[in-house]
This record gives structure tokens, sequence and C-alpha cells, in this order.
């Protein structure tokens, strides 16, 4: 009972980091690497409370989030994504299993779209001349809550025998 106590408060704290993510991109287009390191450090203590095995389940966390790193460092490299964003979504990989973060980088994919459509709307309407900057925290934030919502909450009322 404490262990489910302990791995659903670990997926709590990523949830407000989440959220301290997207507030923070939002009010200063910045993630700070505090809170990607605190992301990332989380990561073992989640895989431990989630009984992952170092073989397969372990290796294929690191494996799913060195592929992303790999493909975020080339978009960041071509200015096409900020380096928070690049290092947010690294330290997600840690969490999220495989087929779990392909959701999370379509729901991330699509929450940003609509951002930038309405961001750019408002953009145009006040008629500023400066580059559009669309807090992409925000997307992947979007993104990493409805996972852990869909994929790791239990059903209401089941944690400690509840349900």
């Amino acid at each position: 009972m404490l262990g489910e106590y302990f791995h659903y408060g670990l997926l709590a704290a990523l949830a407000i980091a989440l959220l301290f993510a997207a507030f923070t991109d939002i009010r200063r287009r910045q993630i700070d690497n505090w809170l990607n390191i605190a992301i990332v450090i989380g990561a073992p203590l989640f895989w431990w409370s989630s009984g992952l095995s170092l073989w397969p389940d372990v290796a294929m966390q690191l494996g799913v989030a060195l592929a992303a790193f790999v493909v975020l460092a080339g978009l960041f490299a071509v200015k096409a994504m900020g380096g928070g964003d690049v290092k947010l979504l690294t330290a997600l990989a840690l969490w999220i299993e495989p087929n779990a973060f392909l959701q999370l980088l379509i729901m991330m994919a699509l929450v940003g779209g609509v951002l930038t459509i309405v961001m750019g709307a408002w953009h145009i309407m006040r008629r500023q001349k400066d580059r559009l900057a669309i807090p992409y925290g925000v997307a992947i934030s979007a993104g990493g809550l409805w996972v852990l919502g869909t994929q790791y909450m239990p059903p209401s009322g089941t944690i400690a025998g509840l349900g």
C-alpha cells in the first residue's frame, strides 16, 4: 500500500513539474534546467516503483530517450525547437513507456498546432512585427498530462483498496 502511494506521488510530482514547465514557458519562454534535471532524477525512482526490470524495460526507456534526444537536437540545430523543449521531452521519455510516448507526441503536435494558430492570429491582430515565439512547453506539458491521466492513473477510487 505504501508503495502505491509512493508510485502515484511520483506521478503527481511529475504532473506538477509539467504544469510548472508550461507556466514558466508562457511567462518567460524558458524551461529551467533545474526542472528538467529534477524530472530526470525522478525517473529511476519511478522505474523502481513501477517494478521495471533493467533488461529490457529500463534499457528501452533509455533507448527511447536517446532516440528522442537525437531527433530533437536536430530540430534544435535548425532552430525548429527550443533547447528547454528538447530537454523536457527527453526527460519525459525516461518516464513514459514507448507506446504512450508516441501518444504523447501526437497529442503534443495537436495541441501545438492549435496553440500556433491561436498565437499566430493574436500576433497578426496586434500587428506585431517581431518574430512569433510559441511556448511549446505548453503543448509538451499538455501531451504529458494527457498521457499521465489516461495511461498511468488508476480508475477513480482504486488506490489502497478503496474501489
